[in-house]
């Protein structure tokens, strides 16, 4: 009976990507490797080649350094050689459902003419990985076949007071929450590129702004056809809009649509934060999305009006004006949401759960801001053009 057979029979391989557990060849050289895992409980796993395959134990908080610190080890089931290459997520409600980082890996061996005891410990052994070195002993406690203790033994590899300073994977140079929404680092050109001078701030400082916002950017954005304005000079530079796919978009999802004269135009949408990055390493800094889904693009899911004031008009007549079309929107039960715009603008959103076309849509908003309009005729109008809007704010949709 295969060592690895508790491991498959644990395991959905229609569903989680880790590797199929069968036994490898013999290596010239024996092979570790420490995943951090954050399932259940966060914890990290040692896992040491043995007769082709990966000796495992889960250790709750980590290997030391410290020869004083006995890390408690629990023995796991054995993993395919494989395992030592694997980083991901594994889908929640499945074995270990969570996030894998690779964080350690390297060779080992046994302490020289000592042949291990993986029954019985105790194990002396030594790690050749890029944060894991020297001399380490595993010794089992007695009278359980599963709790183990992981120790430093003292040699000249006492390198670091806290190991956890370590949080990136040596595989990808992600972080547990990059792996955990699959950014791909890898791909950001002249990240040092000053994009904003006062304050100074470069290219990567952007990526990591939505990096950081991309869990509340997400969902307002992401499989909704977008333009973007680009700002391939920095943002005193120039900059152009753009709305067409391009087919070195990898991360970025496509949308064909015809035209009313039949033709075929190709647009775009981001399917999740590898598209964002994606855009921000084209120099995109600023989104602006449809009002449909890119699954339905017949029908409007939102409706958007643009508060737009006269020049002269000050900020509390503009937030006034937002309370105005806020109990309109009231009076007909419809859920809205206020958003910043331009310089002095405000957008006001309002989310549509039943299918509406763009037709009924468009007519729906105009309705709305003539009532505006009609209810407070020295406040507001919904004629676009500025010599129409003097002391007034403009109700666009």
């Amino acid at each position: 009976m295969s060592s690895l057979n508790k491991y498959n029979q644990k395991r959905n391989f229609n569903k989680t990507k880790e590797p199929m557990g069968k036994k490898s060849k013999k290596a010239k050289r024996l092979r570790f490797c420490i995943q951090h895992h954050i399932a259940r409980k966060d914890h990290y796993d040692l896992r040491l080649e043995w007769n082709g395959v990966l000796i495992s134990w889960a250790v709750p908080k980590g290997p030391s350094y410290n020869p004083k610190d006995k890390r408690l080890a629990i023995k796991v089931e054995d993993h395919p050689i494989d395992y030592r290459n694997f980083e991901g997520t594994i889908p929640k409600g499945e074995y270990g459902g969570g996030t894998v980082m690779l964080w350690d890996k390297g060779y080992w061996e046994p302490i020289k003419g000592y042949k291990p005891n993986f029954k019985e410990g105790p194990i002396k052994f030594i790690l050749k990985g890029s944060r894991l070195k020297g001399t380490w002993t595993l010794v089992k406690l007695k009278n359980d076949d599963t709790s183990w203790l992981l120790i430093k033994d003292k040699d000249e590899y006492n390198l670091y007071d806290d190991i956890n300073e370590f949080n990136t994977s040596i595989k990808t140079e992600r972080t547990m929450d990059e792996i955990a929404t699959n950014i791909k680092k890898i791909e950001i050109t002249n990240p040092d590129k000053i994009i904003y001078k006062n304050p100074k701030v470069t290219k990567m400082d952007i990526v990591n702004y939505y990096k950081n916002v991309s869990k509340r950017m997400l969902p307002l954005i992401e499989n909704r056809l977008i333009s973007t304005i680009r700002y391939p000079s920095g943002s005193k530079g120039s900059s152009f809009f753009k709305k067409h796919f391009e087919n070195l978009h990898k991360f970025l999802g496509l949308k064909r649509i015809k035209s009313k004269k039949e033709h075929q135009n190709d647009y775009y949408y981001i399917k999740d934060i590898n598209g964002l990055i994606s855009e921000v390493q084209m120099n995109s800094y600023e989104f602006h999305v449809w009002g449909c889904l890119a699954s339905d693009v017949s029908h409007a899911d939102m409706l958007v009006f643009d508060l737009d004031p006269d020049e002269l008009l000050s900020l509390k007549r503009l937030r006034k004006g937002v309370k105005d079309l806020k109990s309109i929107l009231d009076e007909y039960e419809l859920s809205s949401f206020l958003k910043t715009s331009g310089g002095k603008g405000y957008h006001v959103v309002v989310p549509l759960n039943a299918k509406v076309t763009w037709k009924n849509a468009r007519l729906i908003a105009k309705n709305i801001a003539e009532l505006m309009e009609a209810r407070w005729p020295n406040k507001y109008t919904s004629n676009m053009k500025k010599s129409k809007r003097k002391g007034k704010i403009n109700a666009e949709r």
